[in-house]
């Protein structure tokens, strides 16, 4: 059984009494509430504004949603609650103004609005709150010397990652920078190992089972070096939720991105399938994601490979996630950004 539990100060009766409500829905579709952040699974985070806390998670898979009240609804909501996602180390932000509705803030894809009904919000709530995280990386100092400068596939990604940059593909889908102070902006890249703040991320088959794909946090414009910037995804360890890596001896790998366990059941079904390219850009008249997982969740991936099965010729196929992006497949990198630089749209539809 999912448990869950509702943590932090409230700043009026009122906003404890609504984030009580929507802890209801998660009851009534089987969660178990729990008095110990310790022993949830997801966690509603009360807080003030004016001193924003997080709670101390005690897994990574343990997600959060943070829940805020103001009198009225601010000038830009992206500027008031995209501080609050950083400060309290959140999945989510949820700002609540009472007779006007309710705004969600997320890391990679902004705001959106929707009514204050707790089962509204609850619905926006569960894919997040029942998603299986596969994130950590386990690594092995074996992979053949003759790729520890990498091969002509890392070179090909390297160059991919540059065109995305003259293609504008790779900024994050809002000005973060004008969003945070120094401070939180210095966090964020810690916290969450965003290095250039470049989204998006790219992968290419080395052969039947093994693959390249970029490093998450790091600058896609800047994929240098094999085992740091681009890693070798050999396996995935399902009982573990782990992507296993094989990387150079002597060298200290970044992880790699959240959608590799996407990437890794994309090419296992898909033989014929040469490399992969997601971005945070949009194409109109293309199937999409029903549900908005988030990144790096089983649930996505699952999603994603599911329409990518549906479609005509699924080694050249491009599906959207919903509020977020576009997955494509194709012969190569550069196959790919060759086939859609001319549909491509940079804002991604918020619905």
């Amino acid at each position: 059984m999912r448990r869950y539990a509702i943590w932090g100060t409230p700043t009026s009766p009122a906003h404890e009494e609504w984030v009580r409500a929507v802890g209801s829905e998660f009851e009534r579709d089987g969660f178990a509430r729990v008095d110990d952040v310790a022993d949830a699974d997801f966690v509603l985070n009360m807080f003030d504004p004016e001193q924003p806390k997080a709670f101390r998670r005690q897994a990574r898979g343990t997600y959060s949603a943070s829940f805020y009240e103001l009198d009225s609804p601010p000038d830009d909501v992206l500027r008031t609650s995209y501080p609050m996602l950083v400060r309290t180390l959140a999945n989510v932000v949820v700002l609540r103004v009472p007779g006007h509705g309710v705004w969600f803030t997320t890391m990679e894809r902004g705001t959106y609005e929707i009514s204050d009904d707790p089962a509204e919000v609850f619905e926006r709530l569960a894919p997040l709150a029942k998603s299986k995280l596969v994130i950590d990386n386990e690594f092995h100092a074996d992979l053949e010397p003759e790729l520890w400068d990498g091969d002509e596939i890392t070179a090909d990604i390297g160059a991919a990652g540059k065109r995305m940059q003259e293609l504008d593909l790779l900024p994050a889908p809002f000005p973060v920078h004008e969003y945070l102070d120094e401070r939180d902006l210095r966090h964020v890249m810690r916290l969450y190992q965003v290095g250039g703040l470049s989204y998006g991320n790219l992968s290419a088959r080395k052969d039947a089972t093994r693959f390249w794909m970029s490093a998450s946090g790091v600058d896609k414009s800047q994929l240098d070096v094999a085992g740091r910037d681009i890693l070798l995804v050999t396996g995935y360890d399902e009982p573990d939720a782990k992507m296993l890596i094989s990387v150079p001896p002597g060298i200290e790998p970044r992880r790699v991105s959240v959608d590799a366990i996407e990437h890794w059941m994309i090419y296992q079904a898909h033989p014929d399938v040469g490399a992969i390219l997601h971005v945070h850009a949009w194409m109109q008249g293309i199937a999409a994601t029903d549900i908005n997982y988030p990144c790096g969740t089983q649930e996505l991936a699952e999603s994603v490979a599911t329409l990518i099965d549906r479609e005509p010729d699924p080694a050249h196929a491009v599906i959207g996630l919903r509020n977020h992006g576009i997955t494509a497949t194709g012969d190569s990198l550069m196959e790919i950004l060759d086939r859609i630089e001319s549909s491509i749209l940079r804002q991604v539809p918020m619905t």
